[in-house]
Protein backbone atom coordinates (compact mmCIF):
# COMPACT_ATOMS: atom_id res chain seq x y z
CA UNK A 1 0.00 0.00 0.00
CA UNK A 2 1.39 3.52 -1.00
CA UNK A 3 1.86 6.50 1.42
CA UNK A 4 -1.11 8.29 -0.07
CA UNK A 5 -3.40 5.44 -0.30
CA UNK A 6 -2.98 4.51 3.48
CA UNK A 7 -3.54 8.51 3.96
CA UNK A 8 -6.81 7.88 2.19
CA UNK A 9 -7.69 4.81 4.10
CA UNK A 10 -7.21 6.60 7.50
CA UNK A 11 -9.25 9.82 6.24
CA UNK A 12 -12.27 7.45 5.30
CA UNK A 13 -11.67 5.43 8.07
CA UNK A 14 -11.92 8.70 10.28
CA UNK A 15 -15.38 10.16 8.53
CA UNK A 16 -17.07 6.35 9.09
CA UNK A 17 -16.38 6.86 12.91
CA UNK A 18 -17.32 10.75 13.01
CA UNK A 19 -20.67 9.57 10.98
CA UNK A 20 -21.28 6.79 13.37
CA UNK A 21 -20.65 8.71 16.39
CA UNK A 22 -22.81 11.91 14.85
CA UNK A 23 -25.91 9.09 13.99
CA UNK A 24 -25.56 7.57 17.80
CA UNK A 25 -26.00 11.03 19.60
CA UNK A 26 -28.37 12.08 17.35
CA UNK A 27 -30.30 8.77 18.27
CA UNK A 28 -29.51 9.62 21.78
CA UNK A 29 -30.90 13.02 21.51
CA UNK A 30 -34.01 11.60 19.67
CA UNK A 31 -34.42 9.16 23.36
CA UNK A 32 -34.38 12.13 25.16
CA UNK A 33 -36.48 13.99 23.61
CA UNK A 34 -38.93 11.53 23.61
CA UNK A 35 -38.68 11.26 27.45
CA UNK A 36 -38.67 15.17 28.00
CA UNK A 37 -42.01 14.88 25.79
CA UNK A 38 -43.25 11.68 28.18
CA UNK A 39 -41.99 13.80 31.43
CA UNK A 40 -43.74 16.92 30.19
CA UNK A 41 -46.89 15.45 29.55
CA UNK A 42 -47.25 14.20 32.51
CA UNK A 43 -46.49 17.65 34.25
CA UNK A 44 -48.46 19.07 31.93
CA UNK A 45 -51.65 17.07 32.95
CA UNK A 46 -51.16 17.30 36.59
CA UNK A 47 -51.23 21.25 36.03
CA UNK A 48 -47.74 21.64 36.35
CA UNK A 49 -47.84 24.19 33.18
CA UNK A 50 -44.37 25.69 33.80
CA UNK A 51 -42.53 22.72 34.51
CA UNK A 52 -44.05 21.00 30.85
CA UNK A 53 -42.64 24.10 29.09
CA UNK A 54 -39.34 23.52 30.17
CA UNK A 55 -39.51 19.81 29.11
CA UNK A 56 -41.00 20.67 26.05
CA UNK A 57 -38.54 23.30 25.21
CA UNK A 58 -35.67 20.96 25.99
CA UNK A 59 -37.32 18.16 23.94
CA UNK A 60 -37.73 20.66 20.99
CA UNK A 61 -33.91 21.51 20.64
CA UNK A 62 -32.73 18.08 21.35
CA UNK A 63 -35.13 16.65 18.22
CA UNK A 64 -36.09 19.69 16.61
CA UNK A 65 -38.06 17.31 14.39
CA UNK A 66 -40.18 16.50 17.26
CA UNK A 67 -43.87 17.96 16.15
CA UNK A 68 -45.70 16.76 19.05
CA UNK A 69 -43.30 18.24 21.24
CA UNK A 70 -44.00 21.58 19.63
CA UNK A 71 -47.48 21.22 19.73
CA UNK A 72 -47.69 20.30 23.30
CA UNK A 73 -45.35 23.18 24.02
CA UNK A 74 -47.84 25.74 21.77
CA UNK A 75 -50.55 24.40 23.64
CA UNK A 76 -49.17 25.11 27.63
CA UNK A 77 -48.11 28.38 26.72
CA UNK A 78 -51.65 28.98 25.39
CA UNK A 79 -52.94 27.26 28.37
CA UNK A 80 -51.33 29.81 31.02
CA UNK A 81 -53.49 32.59 28.65
CA UNK A 82 -55.85 34.46 30.51
CA UNK A 83 -58.50 35.60 27.94
CA UNK A 84 -59.39 39.14 29.23
CA UNK A 85 -56.32 39.72 31.31
CA UNK A 86 -54.54 42.99 30.39
CA UNK A 87 -50.93 42.19 31.46
CA UNK A 88 -48.03 42.25 29.34
CA UNK A 89 -47.30 39.28 30.70
CA UNK A 90 -50.20 37.90 29.29
CA UNK A 91 -50.17 38.84 26.03
CA UNK A 92 -46.42 37.43 25.66
CA UNK A 93 -47.84 34.24 26.66
CA UNK A 94 -50.37 34.14 24.08
CA UNK A 95 -47.84 35.61 21.40
CA UNK A 96 -45.59 33.09 22.61
CA UNK A 97 -48.16 30.36 22.13
CA UNK A 98 -48.70 31.74 18.83
CA UNK A 99 -45.16 31.97 17.56
CA UNK A 100 -44.17 28.32 18.03
CA UNK A 101 -47.53 27.01 16.12
CA UNK A 102 -46.37 29.11 13.32
CA UNK A 103 -42.57 27.62 13.49
CA UNK A 104 -44.78 24.15 13.00
CA UNK A 105 -46.37 25.63 10.35
CA UNK A 106 -43.62 26.71 8.49
CA UNK A 107 -42.46 23.33 8.16
CA UNK A 108 -45.68 21.39 8.27
CA UNK A 109 -48.33 23.67 6.51
CA UNK A 110 -51.41 21.61 6.56
CA UNK A 111 -51.24 20.82 10.64
CA UNK A 112 -54.56 21.82 11.24
CA UNK A 113 -53.76 21.34 15.38
CA UNK A 114 -51.01 24.63 14.79
CA UNK A 115 -54.23 25.82 12.62
CA UNK A 116 -56.43 25.71 15.06
CA UNK A 117 -54.19 26.81 17.95
CA UNK A 118 -53.59 29.70 16.07
CA UNK A 119 -57.15 30.43 14.95
CA UNK A 120 -58.18 29.87 18.53
CA UNK A 121 -55.82 32.29 20.57
CA UNK A 122 -55.87 35.00 18.05
CA UNK A 123 -59.72 35.22 18.40
CA UNK A 124 -59.55 35.37 22.60
CA UNK A 125 -56.90 37.90 22.04
CA UNK A 126 -59.09 40.12 19.91
CA UNK A 127 -62.12 39.79 21.74
CA UNK A 128 -60.58 41.41 25.33
CA UNK A 129 -59.65 43.63 26.99
CA UNK A 130 -60.19 45.87 23.83
CA UNK A 131 -62.42 44.95 20.91
CA UNK A 132 -59.47 44.51 17.59
CA UNK A 133 -61.71 44.08 14.22
CA UNK A 134 -58.19 42.87 12.69
CA UNK A 135 -57.80 40.50 14.91
CA UNK A 136 -61.10 38.75 14.56
CA UNK A 137 -60.54 39.06 10.66
CA UNK A 138 -56.72 37.22 11.25
CA UNK A 139 -58.26 34.71 13.33
CA UNK A 140 -61.23 33.69 10.33
CA UNK A 141 -58.39 33.11 7.88
CA UNK A 142 -56.71 30.58 9.95
CA UNK A 143 -60.46 28.87 9.73
CA UNK A 144 -61.00 29.40 6.35
CA UNK A 145 -57.61 27.46 6.25
CA UNK A 146 -58.69 24.57 8.00
CA UNK A 147 -61.71 24.14 5.31
CA UNK A 148 -59.08 24.57 1.98
CA UNK A 149 -57.82 20.93 3.62
CA UNK A 150 -60.85 19.23 5.25
CA UNK A 151 -63.77 20.70 4.00
CA UNK A 152 -65.75 18.27 5.65
CA UNK A 153 -65.11 19.77 9.33
CA UNK A 154 -68.12 21.49 11.13
CA UNK A 155 -65.95 23.39 13.70
CA UNK A 156 -64.57 25.96 11.43
CA UNK A 157 -67.73 27.02 9.76
CA UNK A 158 -68.85 27.43 13.03
CA UNK A 159 -66.05 29.65 14.42
CA UNK A 160 -66.70 31.67 11.05
CA UNK A 161 -70.54 32.41 11.94
CA UNK A 162 -69.46 33.48 15.43
CA UNK A 163 -66.53 35.70 14.10
CA UNK A 164 -69.01 37.53 11.74
CA UNK A 165 -71.59 37.67 14.65
CA UNK A 166 -69.52 39.22 16.68
CA UNK A 167 -68.08 41.85 14.52
CA UNK A 168 -72.02 42.04 13.12
CA UNK A 169 -73.09 42.69 16.78
CA UNK A 170 -70.29 45.16 17.93
CA UNK A 171 -71.10 47.39 14.59
CA UNK A 172 -74.78 46.92 15.47
CA UNK A 173 -74.25 48.22 19.02
CA UNK A 174 -71.83 51.45 18.29
CA UNK A 175 -74.48 52.73 15.20
CA UNK A 176 -77.44 52.80 17.85
CA UNK A 177 -74.92 54.37 20.41
CA UNK A 178 -74.03 56.64 18.06
CA UNK A 179 -77.89 57.19 16.64
CA UNK A 180 -79.13 57.93 20.49
CA UNK A 181 -76.56 60.36 21.32
CA UNK A 182 -77.48 62.61 18.84
CA UNK A 183 -81.58 62.01 18.75
CA UNK A 184 -81.68 62.04 22.80
CA UNK A 185 -85.68 62.48 22.43
CA UNK A 186 -85.85 59.55 20.25
CA UNK A 187 -83.82 56.71 21.48
CA UNK A 188 -83.78 53.54 19.78
CA UNK A 189 -83.49 50.25 22.56
CA UNK A 190 -81.62 46.97 20.93
CA UNK A 191 -84.72 44.99 20.71
CA UNK A 192 -85.91 47.51 18.42
CA UNK A 193 -85.52 47.82 14.45
CA UNK A 194 -83.02 50.47 13.34
CA UNK A 195 -83.87 54.01 11.73
CA UNK A 196 -84.30 53.83 8.45
CA UNK A 197 -81.29 55.38 7.46
CA UNK A 198 -79.26 53.65 10.17
CA UNK A 199 -80.42 50.56 8.59
CA UNK A 200 -79.56 51.38 5.18
CA UNK A 201 -75.79 52.04 6.14
CA UNK A 202 -75.79 48.95 8.48
CA UNK A 203 -77.08 46.60 5.66
CA UNK A 204 -74.36 48.33 3.23
CA UNK A 205 -71.75 47.69 5.55
CA UNK A 206 -72.06 44.75 7.15
CA UNK A 207 -74.73 42.61 5.04
CA UNK A 208 -72.25 40.55 3.53
CA UNK A 209 -70.58 39.71 6.37
CA UNK A 210 -74.14 38.69 7.74
CA UNK A 211 -74.87 36.63 4.88
CA UNK A 212 -71.41 35.03 4.95
CA UNK A 213 -71.83 33.69 8.81
CA UNK A 214 -75.15 32.54 7.95
CA UNK A 215 -74.38 30.72 5.50
CA UNK A 216 -71.36 28.85 7.37
CA UNK A 217 -73.73 27.64 10.35
CA UNK A 218 -76.29 26.57 8.33
CA UNK A 219 -73.12 24.52 6.91
CA UNK A 220 -71.82 23.28 10.23
CA UNK A 221 -75.23 22.17 11.18
CA UNK A 222 -75.97 20.17 7.52
CA UNK A 223 -72.84 18.22 8.63
CA UNK A 224 -73.62 17.75 12.20
CA UNK A 225 -77.03 17.89 12.53
CA UNK A 226 -77.47 18.20 16.52
CA UNK A 227 -75.13 21.12 16.78
CA UNK A 228 -76.90 23.79 18.77
CA UNK A 229 -74.18 26.31 19.77
CA UNK A 230 -73.97 26.71 15.77
CA UNK A 231 -77.47 26.93 16.14
CA UNK A 232 -77.58 29.69 19.21
CA UNK A 233 -75.27 31.40 16.58
CA UNK A 234 -77.23 31.06 13.87
CA UNK A 235 -80.01 32.53 15.67
CA UNK A 236 -78.06 35.31 16.69
CA UNK A 237 -77.50 35.92 12.93
CA UNK A 238 -81.02 35.80 12.05
CA UNK A 239 -81.52 38.54 14.34
CA UNK A 240 -78.73 40.81 12.91
CA UNK A 241 -80.24 40.41 9.42
CA UNK A 242 -83.60 41.27 10.83
CA UNK A 243 -82.01 44.46 11.56
CA UNK A 244 -81.31 44.87 7.68
CA UNK A 245 -84.79 44.36 6.12
CA UNK A 246 -86.88 47.14 5.36
CA UNK A 247 -90.06 45.19 5.30
CA UNK A 248 -91.96 44.26 8.62
CA UNK A 249 -92.72 41.05 7.44
CA UNK A 250 -89.81 39.72 6.49
CA UNK A 251 -88.33 41.07 9.77
CA UNK A 252 -91.33 39.32 11.67
CA UNK A 253 -89.81 36.47 9.73
CA UNK A 254 -86.30 36.50 10.58
CA UNK A 255 -87.47 36.64 13.78
CA UNK A 256 -89.35 33.84 13.76
CA UNK A 257 -86.42 32.07 12.83
CA UNK A 258 -84.74 32.83 15.58
CA UNK A 259 -86.83 32.04 17.91
CA UNK A 260 -87.51 28.56 16.07
CA UNK A 261 -84.11 27.54 16.35
CA UNK A 262 -83.90 28.72 20.20
CA UNK A 263 -86.73 26.19 20.37
CA UNK A 264 -85.03 23.39 18.48
CA UNK A 265 -81.51 23.86 20.82
CA UNK A 266 -84.17 23.15 23.76
CA UNK A 267 -85.13 20.00 22.46
CA UNK A 268 -81.58 18.36 21.41
CA UNK A 269 -80.81 19.19 25.11
CA UNK A 270 -83.52 17.73 26.44
CA UNK A 271 -82.83 14.73 24.79
CA UNK A 272 -79.16 14.84 25.58
CA UNK A 273 -80.00 15.03 29.35
CA UNK A 274 -82.83 11.86 28.81
CA UNK A 275 -79.85 9.80 27.30
CA UNK A 276 -77.28 10.57 30.01
CA UNK A 277 -80.09 9.32 32.17
CA UNK A 278 -80.99 6.23 30.99
CA UNK A 279 -76.82 5.54 30.45
CA UNK A 280 -76.48 6.44 34.26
Amino acid sequence: MTYASAGNARRTASLAALLILTVGVSGCNKLKARDLLNKGVVAFKAGKSDDAIEDFKRATELDPSLTTAHLYLATAYASLYIPGAPSAENKARGDQAIKVFKEILDTDSNNLSAIDGIGSLVYQMAGTPTYDQKGFEESKTYHQRHIQIKPDDPEPYYWIGVIDWNEAYHANLEMRLDYNKNNIKKQVHEDQPLPPAVRAEYAAKYGPLVDEGITDLQKAISVKPDYDDAMAYLSLLYRRKADMVDSMDERASLEKQANDLLDKIKEIKQKRQDLQQQLS
